[in-house]
This record gives structure tokens, sequence and C-alpha cells, in this order.
């Protein structure tokens, strides 16, 4: 539904902060919680299980899409989304070292459904607030900025975190810190926001209206599952990424775990630089070989190589778990082999699902397969750290690599139909 009387307003004004407020929470809640629950001495079971299922309200996101575009407007939604992620953060923050970690749990897991919120609500914005022409010319521009994000959340975070508790000799101090500074990040970009963001007149939904969300709603849920190749395809949604899924909760434990319990013995300065900052770095430079090469190439040409590059670059940590280097320098280039890898090959994944949803509702037939795409490292993750518990760090990354075959094998059978 289409919002009416958008002022005039500058996309440089809110574009830039606008999709860098977007990925910050998603980092926060998914990154940020693994590495606080581990400093507050969480096993790894629990851990991977509860930072699994945090993280889904960005699988279901889709089944409430319908109400924002039905209730108030989307710049409504925007704004009281970030103050509500602000808040919560915030509270996270003032929670941590309480003896249970159950009210920490409930925050995450509001700040998770505030920001898959705001994730509808901003994308929806901007499709509504630019032609298409400058929808056009800012796409380089959001993507950028939210990958700011991811090295800001991974990356610089919990650099801080780390740096706090070299000076407090606390962790629960340092997160502490940390989280509050990102909640004043969120509140003073939430004002900007409440100043720049273009605004609309009042939605006036009718009761038709919304029914006829609603209609449209299920009918690309049953349009979706009535394709042509549906089942092939949401197999590989769910299983192209196994390996990195159910490795992906275990490596901040792998970084931290002392010598004696398989682990590497680092501290989330050197997590925060290897993985949050050079990682993410070789990422974006692998997504972006990885589109270009597509582009040149095709789908079904690059479908295998892209597959490879996912899956066997895991076995950098295979190698750290058996020979235990101690070189930062070292643990850090093979954490660069893997990134780099996985961003190449993560490219095939997210133009199968593009390819995949072409179509008259391929907006939300995309969305459908967002949320496999969420599902797909959730329930792997849920499991890791049982795995892990029960194998030690060693069979586990064997495993890890034995999940390589199915990545290969949904590749495959997949590539028939690019």
């Amino acid at each position: 539904m289409k919002e009416r009387g958008l002022k005039h307003c500058s996309p440089w004004a809110w574009v830039p902060s606008l999709y860098f407020v977007e990925g910050l929470p998603y980092f926060i809640v998914n990154t940020i919680s693994v590495v606080m629950f581990k400093d507050m001495g969480m096993d790894n079971g629990t851990l991977a299980l509860i930072t699994s299922l945090i993280g889904l309200p960005w699988m279901i996101k889709p089944l409430w899409s319908p109400f924002v575009d039905i209730f108030r407007s989307k710049r409504w939604w925007i704004v009281s989304m970030q103050l509500l992620m602000a808040l919560t953060v915030a509270l996270i923050g003032l929670s941590a070292g309480l003896s249970t970690f159950t009210l920490s749990l409930i925050l995450f897991t509001i700040a998770a459904f505030a920001s898959a919120t705001h994730d509808i609500a901003a994308d929806g914005f901007y499709m509504i607030a630019l032609d298409p022409r400058r929808q056009s010319a800012f796409v380089g521009i959001r993507n950028t900025f939210y990958r700011i994000a991811m090295v800001f959340g991974q990356g610089v975070l919990v650099m801080l975190a780390g740096l706090l508790q070299r000076r407090s000799g606390s962790a629960v101090a340092a997160w502490r810190g940390t989280l509050l500074a990102a909640a004043a990040i969120l509140a003073v970009l939430t004002l900007w926001h409440s100043l720049t963001l273009p605004r609309s007149e009042k939605k006036e939904n009718s009761p038709s209206g919304a029914k006829g969300t609603l209609k449209e709603f299920a009918g690309a849920f049953v349009s979706f599952f009535t394709k042509k190749g549906v089942w092939m395809a949401v197999a590989f949604m769910l299983l192209y990424r196994l390996p990195e899924a159910l490795s992906v909760k275990m490596l901040y434990p792998f970084f931290s775990d002392c010598a004696e319990l398989g682990g590497l013995g680092f501290d989330k300065q050197a997590y925060g630089l290897v993985y949050g900052t050079a990682g993410v770095v070789a990422l974006l430079a692998g997504g972006i070989l990885g589109g270009w090469h597509i582009s040149r190439k095709g789908l079904k040409a690059c479908m295998m190589p892209m597959a490879l590059s996912l899956a066997l670059p895991c076995v950098v940590y295979l190698l750290m778990a058996l020979f235990k280097p101690s070189s930062l320098l070292v643990v850090g280039a093979m954490i660069v082999l893997d990134q780099f890898g996985y961003g190449y090959g993560f490219t095939a994944y997210t133009v199968y699902m593009m390819r995949f949803a072409e179509g008259p509702l391929k907006t939300s037939h995309y969305a459908i397969c967002t949320g496999f795409m969420a599902l797909s490292m959730i329930l792997p993750g849920a499991v890791a750290g049982y795995l892990q518990q029960a194998l030690g760090y060693v069979g586990f990354f064997i495993l890890v690599m034995i999940c390589c075959l199915v990545t290969i094998s949904v590749s495959l059978l997949a590539r028939r139909r690019c």
C-alpha cells in the first residue's frame, strides 16, 4: 500500500544511517550474545541453543509483515522500533552479571523482534520514499553501510569489550559499558531519524484494504509452494550452508577456550580483530568477486566452484584444532582464507534465491526464501554446542567437514535447474 505526502529530503540524510541501524542490532543479537554469554560462563551446548533460537524472529518476520503495511506508517514503525532497540540494548547491558541469564535472554529476544520488524519497515520505506532511479542509485550505499554495521558489531564492539575487560578486570563491567555505548549510538540515530526521515500522512486502512492485504499474503505462500521444483529449492536453501551453520556458533568458544579444553586460548580483542574485522573484509571481497564472476559466467557455470569455495575452506578450523597455532597472524590468515571463500561461495546462494523468487510475487517469494535462509542457520546452530561437547573440537570440526559433502550434493542437484 503506497504512502503519500512524502516531503522532500535528501536520501543522503537518512539512507546510510538507516541501514547502519538495520545492521547493528542484528549483529548485537547474533554475535554479541554468543561472546557475552560465553564470557559469563555458559556451557557450549546451552550457548549454541539459545543464541540460535533468539534469531527466530528473522526467520518468521514474513508472518507479520502485512501488519506493518496495514497499521500506522512505516516511518512510525522505524522510529518506534529504533527507540525500542535502544532501550532494550541498554537494559541488556544493565542486566549483565545478574545471577540468571533469563532476563538477558528475554531482552535479546525483544531486541530481535524489534530489529526484524524494523527490517520490514525500513525496506518498505526505502521503496516508498525513493523513486526507482534513486532506489537503484542508493542500493550500493545502503549495502555498504549495512556492512559497516557488520564490522562495527562483530569487530569494534567485541574489541571494545576486550579493552574494557583488560582495564577493569571484569567481564560484567566490560559488557555493561560496551552495550550502553551501543545503546547510546542507537538512541542518537533514533533522534536523527525522527528529524530527517521524510514524513508521510497518517495511513488510513479500511477493513476491506486490510482484508485484501491478508488475502494477497496468503496467496503468496500458496503460489510459492506450488512453484515447479519448490522442494528441491527448499532443500538447497536449508542445506547449502550446513558446514557454516554448524560451526558459526562454536567459533568464539573455540577461540576463547584454553588449550586443555581444545581451544586456542585467545581473548575477545583477538576474536574481534581477526573474525569481526579482517574476516568481514575478506567476506565482502569474496562477495564482490563472486558477483562479478556470476555476471560474466552465469550461475550454472559458477555453482560448483562456489559450493567448493564455501565448503572446503572450513578445513582451517580442523587444522587449528589439531595443531593449535599460537600466532595470531597465522590464525588470522586462516580465518581470512575461510571467510573469503565463504563470501565467494555465498553469492551463488543469494543469486539462486533471487532466480527462484522471479515471477509476479517476487518480493513476497524472496521474503519466504530469506525465512528458509534464517532457518538453515537456526536448526544446525541449535545442536552445534551439544555436538561439540560430545565430540570435542577435533571431532566436531571433522563432522563439519563431512557436512561439506551435503553442500556439494545439493549444489549438484540445484545446478540442473539453473
